[in-house]
């Protein structure tokens, strides 16, 4: 198995990660398999004819020997805080492409660090290769490019029809009792929980909730525009326990609290079904100004759990046949018009 040809998918077990190694199957992509769960890769090896790897990112002479087998890695093993730092600095060492699907700002602001590092090693550290960040990261260097003065940016996207994994739920929990972040004059800034706006998607109209998300780094680093907030559509009853949480926040962070609540997730689904994913849709809504001009723009894109699978599996292609090197997010490294290549992505 040529290294350059191969490509890792690391927690390819879980909600995700498997639909990334299907859509790898359907292309007649050569992958390994990895994981800590031996008997989830075995049964995924047996229903997929790919090779597997069980091992703990804390085996630093076997990370060091799987990585070296193969080009490129989509790293799918969150938590991403505890997670992406050791896969990132292992694929500096074995001169491998780094990929994940996190969406957790901290990961993208930390990442962002070994950009020297990642230049010198000839790779490309490329975090948020799937929903977050790819359409948001997209639609955020459009309007950039649309108004190049602009000196605000609001993103904000609303889902149709889905529902959580339970690794996307397990981020949103550890998130909890934090409040919330935006981006202030070009530094991260921390407010209170429960901010709202109303947008128009365009198919409608809804009252939104601002949320730490991930664009408030990549954006930033994709436009330089220094002030940056994301927005998520949510249940009024979210908007309210929301705001509610700002007084519980010590409460929240307990760690025999997130632990509990942890727990309740893991017997949950483990992510929207197939027929849920193709019924449900997503719609972004992006604004820049400056103090004369404002620019908007939206995008029509499939459910994010089939959106991460296209965009990851697709950026893992290009990184094997093209040369990068350095800390880059997706619409740095492809371009504002990369979303708009994938089925289902229509520009409103």
């Amino acid at each position: 198995m040529e290294r350059s040809n191969t490509i890792l998918v690391y927690g390819s077990y879980g909600y995700t990660g498997s639909l990334i190694v299907d859509l790898c199957k359907q292309q007649n992509l050569s992958v390994i398999l990895a994981g800590r769960n031996r008997e989830k890769l075995q049964e995924q090896a047996n229903r997929t004819g790919y090779p597997f790897e069980v091992l703990d990112l804390k085996d630093t002479n076997g990370l060091n020997h799987l990585l070296a087998n193969v080009k490129v890695v989509i790293h799918c093993g969150g938590p991403f805080q505890e997670t992406a730092r050791t896969m990132a600095e292992a694929c500096l060492r074995t001169q491998t492409h780094y990929t994940d699907i996190t969406g957790e700002y901290q990961v993208f602001e930390d990442l962002a660090l070994l950009h020297e590092q990642a230049i010198q090693a000839n790779i490309c550290i490329l975090p948020g290769a799937g929903f977050d960040v790819v359409p948001s990261d997209c639609l955020a260097l459009m309007l950039k490019k649309e108004l190049p003065t602009a000196t605000h940016l609001q993103l904000a996207f609303v889902s149709t029809g889905g529902g959580l994994s339970r690794g996307t739920a397990k981020t949103m929990t550890m998130g909890m009792g934090y409040g919330s972040v935006v981006r202030q004059n070009g530094k991260l800034t921390t407010l209170p929980l429960g901010k709202t706006t109303t947008f128009n998607f365009g198919a409608f109209t809804m009252e939104t909730l601002n949320i730490p998300w991930g664009d408030i780094a990549t954006a930033y680093r994709s436009t330089g525009i220094p002030n940056i907030e994301v927005y998520t559509g949510v249940p009024k009853a979210s908007i309210r326990m929301a705001k509610f949480s700002n007084y519980i926040q010590g409460i929240l962070r307990l760690p025999f609290i997130k632990k509990a609540m942890l727990k309740k997730i893991d017997n949950k689904p483990a992510g929207p079904s197939t027929e849920k994913r193709n019924k449900s849709k997503t719609y972004l809504y992006g604004k820049v100004w400056d103090k004369n001009k404002a620019v908007e723009l939206r995008l029509l894109t499939p459910n994010g759990y089939s959106l991460t699978a296209a965009t990851s599996v697709e950026i893992a292609v290009r990184l094997l046949q093209e040369k990068r090197s350095g800390y880059m997010t997706p619409a740095q490294a492809f371009g504002e018009n990369f979303i708009l290549s994938f089925d289902g992505v229509k520009r409103l």
